[in-house]
């Protein structure tokens, strides 16, 4: 037996409105043509669907059973017909965002509480467990937008540009380097480094730095949270290069110096990842917006 969506609309139709003619109004059809398609199903099911003796119009006890199954499936068919007409009008769909960027929670999560007010119906997601593959991720649909400051060729993939940031070198009052104008990578050899636990291909002292001078520190540790980092560089455990966002706090305390890396200072530029055909969607333009401005607000004094 062959059933489609339209004679469930039809049996659902004639069983609410309790006779053809009426039914035909609402399914927008001509009386004739329902009959037409109600004595199509019927042969098809080799039974009757209706009691056409009584009024109004009846379900047999196979017109029932199709009922049922009509009640069950036609409101999951016009739910997703709803979700796909607002897809197509960019009010809803999938954020799943993951970074590249430890530091860079910092302005994201600002940007997500606006993002969310403004576009109540996306989903929006961080899939942290997904940076150390993302931009694979990000190319089978796992996730839909990448946080990253290292831009690459890739077929299907926008790297839109975000804002331009300096990596920036923080030290104690304490230490030495302190009383320096700007940084060198010789400076780094009888230091302790605290980054974050990533590789140094992600690390923007080392890209930036230390690996084209050929520079190691004297040591290397790592914490997973910058406030820790900071916590530790305050009480002159190490020494850190943070994006200049991560600085807008501990630039007027009296317990840390900030320092430009290099002379003149290290640049680089922020990104987001996605795949061509979502970069032009409206809840997606508007992130990009969000981000743009939300990262200029922190690299700010306060």
């Amino acid at each position: 037996m062959y059933v489609e969506i339209k004679h469930l609309r039809t049996i659902r139709a004639i069983h609410q409105a309790g006779g053809l003619a009426r039914a035909a109004e609402i399914l927008n059809m001509t009386q004739s043509a329902l009959s037409h398609q109600v004595a199509g199903l019927e042969d098809q099911a080799g039974m009757e669907l209706f009691v056409r003796r009584s009024k109004p119009m009846r379900l047999s006890a196979a017109g029932h059973r199709m009922l049922r199954a009509a009640e069950r499936i036609l409101p999951e068919i016009d739910a997703m017909e709803e979700e796909f007409a607002a897809l197509r009008s960019g009010k809803t769909g999938r954020l799943h965002i993951t970074l590249e960027c430890h530091a860079c929670y910092d302005w994201l999560f600002p940007v997500l509480e606006m993002f969310r007010h403004a576009w109540p119906e996306v989903d929006v997601d961080i899939r942290a467990g997904l940076a150390f593959d993302a931009l694979p991720a990000l190319n089978r649909e796992e996730v839909d937008l990448v946080i990253s400051s290292d831009p690459k060729d890739l077929p299907g993939v926008t790297f839109n540009p975000l804002f331009d940031y300096h990596p920036t070198f923080v030290c104690s009052t304490q230490n030495p380097l302190s009383e320096k104008a700007f940084i060198t990578a010789e400076d780094f050899r009888d230091q302790i480094l605290i980054t974050y636990p990533v590789g140094r291909d992600r690390l923007d002292v080392f890209t930036e730095m230390l690996t084209p001078a050929k520079v190691e520190p004297r040591g290397h540790r790592t914490a997973e949270l910058t406030a820790v980092i900071l916590m530790l560089v305050g009480s002159n455990r190490g020494v850190s290069v943070l994006p200049d966002w991560v600085m807008r706090e501990v630039r007027t305390s009296a317990g840390y110096v900030t320092r430009p890396l290099g002379d003149p200072p290290a640049s680089k530029r922020m990104y987001a990842a996605t795949r061509d055909e979502d970069a032009a969607k409206p809840f997606m333009a508007h992130f990009l917006r969000l981000a743009r401005v939300e990262a200029v607000k922190l690299q700010r004094i306060p």
